[in-house]
């Protein structure tokens, strides 16, 4: 069994490993084999590592067999045709695995070549990692193939020391473009290309392909919702090269999709049509499962944020995933008169959002037991007029009226805000108040400077953490979990929330997609997710009048601050 890490040799004892050992000749080497069929052949001698089909033998479905055998046709010679490849498919169609287990043929397989070049590239480090995890399990359950290669866990390569291959180097890229100009790739899996940023890398590996005789490029994602990136410019070559305007043999276009409709009936009845959904998703009903695509069709019927997302990732169409994140009417439905002095005491939590000199700074209190939801933002009076013009939002209206808080000077001052969110302390029981770590020292400084403790804790704003707060925020208004009073300034910035998704279908707010101001909305979201992650003990204590839905109040808690310690008071 082959060594794993950095100066690592094959050949080494072997351990307690289980191998799938194959006996007699190889299936792959069977005489009168085309070049598909013992492509097929080698990925069904690979054991699937994860799934329902974990343990088990690579059965590959017809589908994929077709895949095969449209990318690996022949011309004379026995040459393959097909120089670069798409695959455009739903997600969790398990494309990725598909695409290793070709990576793997082509690294030390039928289609391997000595001393080739294969690589995975990705948009990021964690993304082009998923091949190479891929391959090192497909190796680590063979016996012939772990005992000639030498993987390198934390670089992310793999070289096969002997036999088919002899040579050959694997290695997983991320984002940056520079590493690919020297490469001379045989084999490159272009992986998730909807998700990358520019297109240097893309050209880079593809022109790179030119000292190969037979290389092949796979580019592998659901569809781009960016019409000017390079998968939408792949998606269309594709389709122009499927339906005979463009006549290309080398390009093999394989496009799964759920076409839009141009009948906006025909268009939502999508959404509960499962032959519809079976366009974009060929393993629907096997091992993607149907019970978990029902509901999460039902799901974004009631959350047009989640039907964007839905028919981006599922449906494989070219839809802003964003969409329109929380309809206001849900919002809406949410509102109810909070009567905030039963709420003194009451265990919450908080979401802290400082912002930029040009956005608003907010603080966010949601109170699990009954779902109330308090915020304060603050706005810089100077100039406070032409923001108002800039921003097209009456912030001095606002402010005169109490839906805003303000602090002197051309930007917010964060000592009175932390001041005040001191006081605000005092007057409820914050468990953790969840902050985002940008210029967040400042604020820590001027707290240890008037000596204010309070239960701060960072949340990331990338999607390991504001996945799930944003998940948690939406499923909170969906179940009438949330009752908020309905001012203006939070309800502004919650019609204003875009979202961006990753490839996994996490989501999370994006302030630079938004068209305005959502710091209140992000200040409340982390709020929710870090109740949602504390997993408080239920309340059943309700301190607000009537059901959700009631009147607004029409105004956040007024606060009159005085030094020396003395307590916010709550009009």
């Amino acid at each position: 069994m082959g060594e794993r890490g950095p100066g690592a040799r094959g050949g080494g004892k072997e351990g307690a490993r289980v191998y799938k050992v194959l006996s007699g000749p190889k299936p792959w080497k069977k005489p009168g084999m085309n070049r598909a069929g013992r492509v097929i052949a080698f990925v069904e001698t690979l054991v699937i590592s994860s799934g329902k089909g974990a343990g088990k033998g690579f059965k590959l479905r017809p589908w994929q067999k077709g895949i095969i055998k449209k990318v690996y046709r022949t011309g004379k010679g026995g040459l393959r045709l097909v120089r670069e490849a798409l695959l455009t498919i739903g997600r969790k169609n398990g494309k990725t695995q598909l695409v290793a287990a070709l990576c793997l043929c082509h690294l030390l397989g039928p289609e391997s070549e000595d001393y080739g070049e294969c690589y995975s590239a990705a948009s990021d480090r964690n993304q082009a990692s998923r091949i190479f995890r891929e391959l090192e399990r497909f190796i680590t359950a063979d016996e012939d193939m772990d005992g000639r290669t030498n993987i390198k866990r934390f670089e992310k390569t793999i070289e096969v020391l002997s036999g088919d291959g002899d040579g050959s180097t694997y290695q997983a890229l991320s984002s940056d473009a520079t590493k690919a100009h020297s490469l001379n790739p045989s084999f490159i899996a272009c992986d998730e290309v909807a998700q990358w940023r520019g297109r240097e890398m893309f050209d880079n590996l593809r022109t790179g392909m030119g000292a190969r005789e037979q290389p092949l490029m796979i580019t592998l994602s659901t569809k781009s919702q960016d019409q000017h990136s390079v998968m939408s410019e792949v998606v269309d070559y594709g389709r122009k090269v499927l339906s005979g305007a463009f006549e290309d043999e080398t390009f093999c276009g394989i496009i799964y999709e759920t076409p839009i409709p141009e009948d906006p009936i025909e268009y939502a009845a999508q959404m509960t049509d499962e032959k519809a959904w079976q366009l974009a998703n060929p393993a629907l009903g096997d091992f993607l499962s149907l019970a978990n695509m029902r509901k999460e069709a039902a799901q974004a019927i009631r959350m047009p944020s989640r039907e964007a997302s839905f028919r981006a990732l599922y449906l494989n169409q070219e839809v802003d995933a964003a969409g329109e994140v929380i309809p206001m009417v849900e919002w809406h439905a949410c509102r109810g008169l909070v009567d905030l002095k039963k709420l003194r005491g009451a265990r919450c939590y908080g979401g802290l959002d400082l912002g930029s000199t040009k956005d608003l700074t907010s603080f966010a209190l949601y109170f699990p037991g009954c779902g109330a939801l308090l915020t304060w933002s603050w706005v810089p009076m100077e100039n406070i007029d032409r923001r108002s013009e800039q921003d097209r939002v009456p912030y001095r209206r606002w402010v005169d009226e109490g839906h805003l808080l303000s602090t002197e000077g051309k930007a917010v001052n964060r000592r009175s805000i932390a001041l005040q969110i001191a006081a605000i302390d005092g007057l409820y029981d914050i468990q953790r108040i969840g902050y985002d770590r940008w210029r967040i020292e400042d604020l820590l400084s001027i707290m240890a400077d008037e000596g204010i403790e309070l239960p701060l804790v960072p949340i990331g704003q990338g999607y390991a953490d504001m996945g799930p707060a944003f998940d948690s925020f939406e499923i909170v208004i969906m179940h009438r979990e949330l009752c908020h009073d309905g001012g203006p300034v939070l309800s502004w910035a919650i019609s204003n929330l875009a979202i961006s998704t990753d490839p996994t279908g996490a989501r999370k707010p994006d302030k630079s997609r938004a068209r305005e101001r959502i710091d209140p909305a992000v200040a409340a979201i982390m709020a929710v997710g870090l109740a949602a992650r504390e997993k408080p003990e239920d309340d059943t204590s309700r301190p607000f009048s009537g059901k959700t839905g009631g009147l607004v109040s029409g105004r956040v808690v007024p606060l009159v601050l005085k030094r020396g310690g003395d307590r916010v008071s709550a009009a």
